[in-house]
């Protein structure tokens, strides 16, 4: 470990915040016993939420990676499914750091891959992926994409050894229906939101969106719901919550497979996020690598794209190590 000063971390979503320490001179740079979780709606502010985390762990930090869940501008970032409102300059005034860095999350997830070894990833489909050894700089192309309380897309380019996260809103885009039974759910969500983007379906209340469509479409209100509840009710052998499950991972395969082909990823896909290693088994034994697949004349080149769902639990804080050591370690990183 290095003698340094600790960097701040944070992964901030639209329900929880996560911090942890790094040491950007360290092989691992994330310290994953400094870990914590805050619900967001506990703060006020972001820098309310790591004033509390710093005086519990009884440090000094000289500077912060700060990774969150909406675009970031400049200096100024917005959560997207939640009202914060975050300001660099204010940011360093309000915890009395040297410096800070934001950045979008799913910057930081596909940062993470650098650190990820092969007991970190699980293969859904395709051919396995295995990190290049230490000193190998080939040039690669990786897409990353994640349902949690929103759907992230990103993606990664290693180039002569050094690597560049691409922060994107792709789970934005408009929404594409495959099949007759997802126009049906289309036209559902089109009347309840109007214009319809992929994360309405591929995400946490994604889930709850297709279920409600179904349960329309049949004629019937099934209530309120969690994500939780659908996924439960699929485990009892439910149909409908069944079927919601099988859209689901069916849509995600089909929206990853366009990410890697819109990117050029060849490489692989990295699926993160909350919500993947709770759906691994669901993931591996739905349509998700058949639809991921189904890109007419490329589909045997994407039969041997590696697919691969991300098991670190910490994937966001990783990645935002990965940033840390990058700007603030006393080597160059290169991976």
């Amino acid at each position: 470990m290095s003698g340094t000063r600790p960097v701040l971390l944070a992964d901030i979503g639209g329900t929880n915040a996560r911090f942890a320490l790094a040491w950007p001179d360290a092989p691992m740079p994330l310290r994953v016993d400094t870990v914590e979780r805050y619900p967001v709606v506990e703060f006020p502010s972001l820098a309310d939420a790591a004033r509390h985390y710093l005086s519990q762990a009884g440090v000094s930090v000289g500077n912060g990676v700060f990774a969150v869940a909406g675009r970031v501008d400049g200096d100024h970032a917005r959560i997207t499914n939640h009202p914060w409102v975050i300001s660099r300059p204010r940011l360093c005034a309000q915890l009395g750091l040297d410096d800070a860095m934001l950045a979008n999350d799913f910057a930081a997830q596909s940062m993470a891959i650098t650190l990820l070894g092969p007991d970190d990833v699980a293969t859904v489909g395709g051919t396995s992926w295995r990190p290049d050894p230490p000193g190998v700089h080939r040039n690669r192309t990786y897409a990353v994409i994640g349902p949690g309380t929103g759907l992230g897309v990103g993606g990664l380019l290693v180039r002569d050894g050094r690597c560049y996260p691409l922060e994107t809103e792709g789970g934005h885009v408009s929404f594409p229906p495959g099949t007759p039974e997802e126009l049906r759910i289309l036209d559902v969500l089109s009347r309840q939101f109007g214009r319809v983007s992929n994360e309405r379906l591929v995400c946490g209340p994604g889930l709850v969106n297709i279920h409600h469509a179904l349960a329309e479409i049949a004629g019937e209100d099934p209530g309120p719901l969690q994500p939780r509840d659908v996924t439960a009710r699929a485990a009892a052998g439910d149909p409908r919550a069944t079927r919601a499950v099988d859209i689901f991972c069916a849509v995600f395969g089909a929206i990853a497979g366009d990410v890697v082909l819109t990117l050029g990823a060849w490489d692989g896909v990295f699926l993160t996020g909350g919500l993947v290693p709770r759906m691994l088994d669901a993931l591996r034994h739905s349509g998700f690598r058949q639809r991921f697949e189904h890109k007419g004349r490329f589909s045997s080149n994407m039969a041997q794209v590696p697919s691969m769902a991300v098991m670190h639990p910490q994937a966001g804080l990783l990645g935002a190590a990965a940033l840390a050591r990058q700007r603030y370690g006393q080597v160059p990183a290169s991976w």
